[in-house]
């Protein structure tokens, strides 16, 4: 089948990689990856960190697309993809080390992006780093006019999707046993938002 192709991952990867270099370190041994889309990021990334295990996974209709890229760039490292819509479908077992997601925050659905977080909590080790990236709103305000225009874009497609606020997201986290360790700015008016899994609380 022909290769979908985006090309927002062709621009972002290289600023992208350079955060996960920051935080994939080698006691890092298996990621999974939320919402992989077309798969770019999966084939370009998990080669770059041959210590790990990189998990794609997306909903099902998705699957074809994601497995075409990794047949033409196939890695020793890089697993199968599996089917996970957050709401949905099971998450996997894990634990997991880590978890990536790029750009998913403000195409799913509000219950969907809090689904999204408490899956991330229930399948990361203690300790364990999800790292989200995309366009976020600060306090309510966007925080550069593209991201203003682009909310509204995406509301006018679905009002159900639109550019998600740090501080909800930091509750949904805190629900989930994650903490907001850093916020990078990135390229675009992007950013990548880094939570920790917290350890559970002693009785």
């Amino acid at each position: 089948m022909n290769r979908p192709f985006a090309e927002s991952c062709e621009q972002n990867r290289a600023p992208i990689l350079a955060v996960l270099r920051d935080w994939l370190g080698p006691e890092v041994r298996s990621l999974l990856e939320v919402g992989s889309g077309t798969g770019q990021h999966a084939v370009y990334f998990a080669p770059e960190f041959p210590h790990l295990t990189w998990q794609p996974s997306d909903r099902a209709e998705n699957l074809p697309g994601i497995q075409a890229w990794l047949d033409y760039r196939p890695s020793p490292n890089l697993l199968a993809p599996i089917a996970l819509d957050v709401v949905r479908d099971p998450w996997p077992s894990g634990p997991f080390d880590a978890v990536f997601s790029a750009n998913t925050a403000h195409i799913l659905h509000e219950p969907e992006v809090a689904a999204m977080f408490d899956g991330v909590g229930q399948v990361l080790r203690p300790g364990g780093i999800f790292l989200l990236y995309g366009p976020f709103h600060i306090d309510g305000r966007p925080t550069a006019p593209s991201n203003a225009r682009f909310d509204q874009w995406l509301r006018a497609q679905d009002p159900g999707m639109g550019v998600r606020d740090v501080a909800w997201l930091q509750e949904l986290g805190q629900r989930a046993g994650l903490a907001l360790a850093q916020t990078v700015d990135m390229p675009a008016d992007n950013k990548i938002l880094c939570w920790t899994r917290e350890p559970p609380v002693a009785d």
